[in-house]
């Protein structure tokens, strides 16, 4: 293995090393424990199994046959989530044919961000993962469970799982995705041409609502390699999915098949077997370090260096930007897919996809092959892909040389010597940014800033044309404790018109970007935020920025006692109303007051 990856894992369990401990023993006292049936007091258990067949009754209360809770984000709002609908019958079937029981222990909300950009609804995105954290809890918290399924895919969903079922660290679980739509006949990439030609009043709406209807079309999770389906990646290279589960269509023969074997694996972990595996004790600071390389080295989504750092805290793991920055500058980027290049996830799939990746990693020696995962074999188990073979589900490996360069690269030749992501520091604090999709002539910004309050003010001003110069765009009190830190994606459509006239832009904000942000810079998450007096608040118009990738750094180019005296911006009372209310906003008020900064995980529980 790398030393630095050895080195950067070894602080994290050393700067974790009290709250872990604490961790694990709660964790191994709840094992120690006899199972639910057995300690509840019989109205308990009469309670929770009123609604089972009697059989089923019989098999767990009297058999002490495994006993499997499934918590589920289904709805049809989401394409990525539709399929689950049909989920909980393939896993009854299968757990009965192995004498186990199931129950569906709960649901938990899934919110498509897809559907809520730009709108108010937004700013409850970042805190549904925590209310899918508790969800989650609630559904476990029956306490009759021997196993979990966990059926999540898109953004804050599947860290909102994971959150909740770390909480629940003594149960074995499984992770079960139900894959990618099926390609568009129109590109990414021409979707966003057309996006910009929208903003730029070339096109009308109804061509716009074409393509977008072209490329967002079916079932399955949006094809683009965003947050939705960095979770999947990240899952992989937790060992928390059946091997190669994550990218098959949902509609296939394959994809039930796999789901199957998910309930065949949960059985294979549980308490009295002999690999039985609680996902407190696998995921130990080296998943949690794999999960952040692979991440990097396939140029994901931005917002997991808020969302894993959540993760990680869950199960007593303190991880920071600064480590990420670290993996980033010593791990290859082994694959391009839009927005960091033309290719889509199918496409990625088909190049060797997850396991490709994770099994360059390994033999690169930029990943722990020695950790624990829900497979039997090994992490190694995950460089290989699944297929039907006479009807049997198998694993193939794959050829040693990468069959598409474009797609995705062996670490030996990679796209890059260093990863997508890189942490700014500054006098305007710390944030991340994703160069991994921006042209290289534009890691270096110095321009003009221009300061916006809200997205609208964006909108209205490149409507009116204002912005045709070079500037940067300082879009500030968008952070967690402002209005629930939304992303900003609308922005991207004009900022890359603007940028595609030849003009140097740039975003600042303590807001995020979608995941799947591209090739106009930003330097996102800013810490402190404006609300909490950081120092994006004492920006003023007409400022000097200078945005340098390359270097690391974010600053305002103004004399320390000049910028140290500045006064901070504040909010209007209005415009603290306005975060506040409507759309169910006023809910979440009890978040926004008890959130963590991005850096820490946004975390509202602590």
């Amino acid at each position: 293995m790398k030393q630095s990856l050895i080195e950067i894992t070894q602080r994290i369990r050393e700067r974790s090393s009290l709250t872990r401990q604490a961790y694990l023993q709660r964790m191994e006292q709840t094992i120690a424990r006899p199972r639910g049936a057995d300690r509840m007091g019989c109205a308990n258990v009469a309670h929770a199994f009123a609604a089972m067949p009697s059989n089923d009754k019989l098999r767990v209360v009297a058999e002490r046959a495994p006993h499997i809770g499934v918590v589920t984000a289904y709805n049809d709002m989401l394409s990525a989530h539709q399929p689950y609908e049909r989920f909980p019958d393939i896993i009854r079937d299968e757990a009965a044919k192995h004498g186990a029981t199931v129950q569906v222990a709960g649901g938990v909300p899934a919110m498509c961000d897809g559907v809520t950009q730009g709108e108010p609804g937004m700013e409850l995105s970042l805190f549904s993962r925590d209310n899918i954290a508790m969800g989650t809890a609630i559904a476990l918290s029956h306490d009759v469970f021997d196993a979990a399924l966990l059926l999540g895919v898109c953004d804050k969903i599947v860290p909102g799982l994971l959150i909740g079922a770390l909480h629940f660290g003594h149960l074995p679980c499984v992770f079960v995705p139900a894959g990618p739509m099926a390609s568009s006949n129109m590109s990414h990439g021409e979707k966003s041409t057309v996006r910009e030609h929208f903003a730029r009043g070339m096109v009308g709406r109804g061509e716009l609502l074409a393509a977008e209807s072209a490329a967002y079309h079916g079932i399955g999770t949006c094809t683009f390699y965003g947050t939705a389906n960095s979770n999947q990646m990240l899952l992989e290279a937790m060992g928390l999915h059946v091997p190669g589960a994550a990218f098959i269509h949902p509609s296939s023969g394959l994809r039930e098949e796999l789901t199957r074997e998910s309930v065949r694996t949960v059985l294979s972990i549980t308490a009295g077997q002999h690999r039985f595996t609680p996902i407190g004790r696998m995921v130990d600071p080296r998943v949690i370090v794999n999960a952040m390389v692979a991440l990097i080295a396939t140029g994901g989504s931005t917002n997991h260096l808020i969302h894993w750092v959540a993760v990680a805290r869950a199960a007593g793991i303190i991880i920071d930007w600064t480590d990420c920055s670290d993996l980033s500058q010593t791990t290859p980027l082994l694959s391009r897919v839009y927005p960091n290049g033309s290719a889509d996830v199918n496409e990625f799939q088909a190049a060797g996809g997850p396991s490709f990746i994770i099994r360059e990693l390994i033999e690169g020696g930029y990943m722990h092959p020695d950790v624990g995962t829900v497979a039997e074999g090994g992490l190694r188990e995950y460089g290989k892909v699944p297929e039907m073979v006479r009807d049997r589900l198998v694993w193939r490996d794959l050829p040693k040389k990468t069959q598409n360069d474009k797609v995705v690269r062996n670490a030996d030749a990679p796209f890059s010597e260093t990863g997508g992501l890189k942490l700014l520091t500054g006098n305007l604090g710390r944030s991340v940014i994703k160069v991994s999709a921006v042209p290289i002539d534009r890691h270096i910004i110095e321009a003009p800033a221009i300061v916006f309050t809200t997205q609208q003010e964006l909108l209205s001003a490149f409507k009116a044309g204002k912005l045709e110069r070079d500037f940067v765009a300082v879009v500030r009190f968008q952070g967690p404790a402002a209005c629930g830190m939304p992303e900003l994606h609308k922005l991207t459509p004009p900022l890359a018109a603007l940028q595609g006239k030849g003009f140097k832009v740039a975003i600042v904000t303590d807001g995020r970007m979608s995941g799947a942000s591209g090739k106009v810079p930003a330097a996102i998450h800013l810490s402190p935020e404006a609300l909490q007096q950081g120092p994006i608040a004492k920006v003023k118009t007409g400022d000097i920025i200078r945005l340098d990738a390359i270097e690391g750094t974010l600053n305002v180019l103004l004399d320390e006692e000049t910028w140290a005296a500045r006064p901070c911006a504040m909010l209007t009372e209005s415009q603290e109303m306005e975060n506040s209310h409507g759309m169910g906003r006023e809910l979440f008020g009890g978040m926004r007051k008890n959130v963590k900064t991005a850096e820490e995980g946004a975390i509202t529980w602590l």
